[in-house]
């Protein structure tokens, strides 16, 4: 008989219990035993719960070396012994060697230009090389002077040639790997006054050509 229209129409799912006799009613269908839950993921910021290690894993997955207090403390690394002071010694070191040529007042420019030859001739660079008169001015610095003082000083600063200056002049030039000093006349301050300053000028070899005792007397025993 077919449903009238009007009738609410009943889903078989969603009718209630009926009664079913007992002898006709059969067992329900078993439900699966369910098997052991995964481990939940650890939340974040809470370790999750450990779970046992097999054996043979165990072993494998242990740090080779375990920090505990039978572990060697890390060797420090050594540190550079202090540096020793400078000893006199070292301090005589740094000094330029010195030699001295025995020549008189009037002898001792020329002394000075040999010693500047014998130089040049065993390879020293022309620029290398400052002469210094207590005296009377080389010929060659007296013929550049007449040009002015510019141009005399200008060819110091180019350091490509030997220069020849006066005592007076000596604060301002620059030092020089070999300083020859001539103690050719001029008062004794001005010459007193010119070898130390010569000695701070000379980066390696001073040479003075002049009286050896006046000059030790000047520069010290030390000389």
């Amino acid at each position: 008989m077919p449903l009238i229209p009007e009738e609410p129409q009943i889903h078989e799912s969603a009718q209630g219990p009926r009664a079913t006799p007992a002898s006709s009613r059969t067992a329900p269908t078993p439900r699966p035993v369910p098997g052991p839950r995964p481990a939940a993921p650890p939340r974040p910021g809470r370790p999750g719960p450990a779970r046992p290690t097999p054996p043979a894993q165990r072993a494998t997955r242990e740090p080779a070396v375990k920090p505990g207090p039978t572990a060697l403390a890390p060797t420090p690394e050594p540190t550079a012994p202090a540096a020793p002071e400078a000893s006199a010694a070292d301090a005589a070191a740094a000094l330029p060697q010195i030699q001295l040529i025995p020549a008189s007042s009037e002898g001792a420019l020329d002394a000075a230009e040999e010693a500047v030859d014998l130089l040049l001739d065993s390879g020293r660079a022309p620029g290398d090389v400052l002469v210094i008169t207590t005296g009377e001015p080389h010929p060659w610095a007296t013929h550049e002077l007449s040009f002015g003082d510019d141009a005399y000083w200008a060819q110091h600063d180019a350091g490509d040639d030997v220069f020849y200056a006066d005592a007076a002049a000596l604060p301002r030039a620059k030092a020089r790997p070999v300083v020859v000093v001539a103690l050719n006349g001029g008062s004794e301050e001005v010459a007193v006054a010119a070898l130390p300053t010569a000695l701070t000028r000379a980066g390696t070899l001073l040479v003075v050509c002049g009286d050896p005792q006046r000059i030790n007397a000047m520069l010290g025993a030390g000389v």
